[in-house]
């Protein structure tokens, strides 16, 4: 498997021409119009941002992690990390490579050992399981390129949480809140009325 090439705030090597760009989970949100989750990655170094329309389930995971709320046995998530961790493998990087079809891809990059692994998987979960091991994400620029230019354009342009200026309306706002307030249960019992039906355009 082929290895990336780190140069300064880049990576390639996840593909031939691919450029990487390292994104941190800017907020865990609710989209305004829909009332979904909605979990916004923002590039470290620029303005570009992803906004990924999330599960129930992988929304509550990323909440406990970011509020540092810990539970007495393993959920899902902590379970895959402990998994990894005692076969003598670490999560190198996440990577966010494509949008088809509305759904995003993602894959984990791991080392085990001298070998180097690349596993499919959900952007969300990707996402939960990058925050429990404090490993960098990071998407494809082609990627943030194309969600930003359709963003300008006002396609399928999702509710005011994605405004990273500080700017966003008061009920996106108050959707942020409205989760950050929430005990687990809380959280868990309001995710599970969500219709996911109603998410966005992009799936998780």
């Amino acid at each position: 498997m082929r290895g990336p090439t780190v140069t300064g705030g880049f990576t390639a090597g996840a593909g031939v021409g691919t450029v990487l760009v390292e994104v941190t989970v800017e907020r865990l949100g609710l989209d305004g119009t829909t009332k979904s989750p909605v979990v916004i990655l923002k590039e470290d170094e620029g303005d570009r941002a992803l906004p990924i329309w999330i599960g129930p389930g992988e929304a509550s995971a990323i909440h406990m992690q970011m509020s540092n709320i810990s539970v007495g046995r393993p959920l899902t998530h902590d379970l895959l990390v402990s998994t990894i961790l005692e076969l003598g493998g670490t999560l190198a990087r996440v990577v966010i490579t494509r949008v088809q079809q509305n759904t995003y891809y993602a894959e984990l990059h791991l080392t085990v050992g001298d070998r180097s692994v690349t596993v499919d998987a959900r952007p969300s979960d990707s996402i939960a399981v990058a925050l429990r091991t404090g490993s960098p994400i990071f998407a494809d620029e082609d990627l943030l390129d194309r969600v930003r230019m359709e963003m300008l354009d006002g396609e399928d342009t999702p509710a005011e949480p994605f405004d990273l200026t500080g700017s966003g309306t008061e009920a996106a706002l108050e959707g942020e809140e409205e989760l950050r307030g929430m005990t687990p249960s809380e959280l868990q019992k309001y995710l599970k009325k969500l219709n996911p039906e109603d998410f966005g355009r992009f799936k998780p």
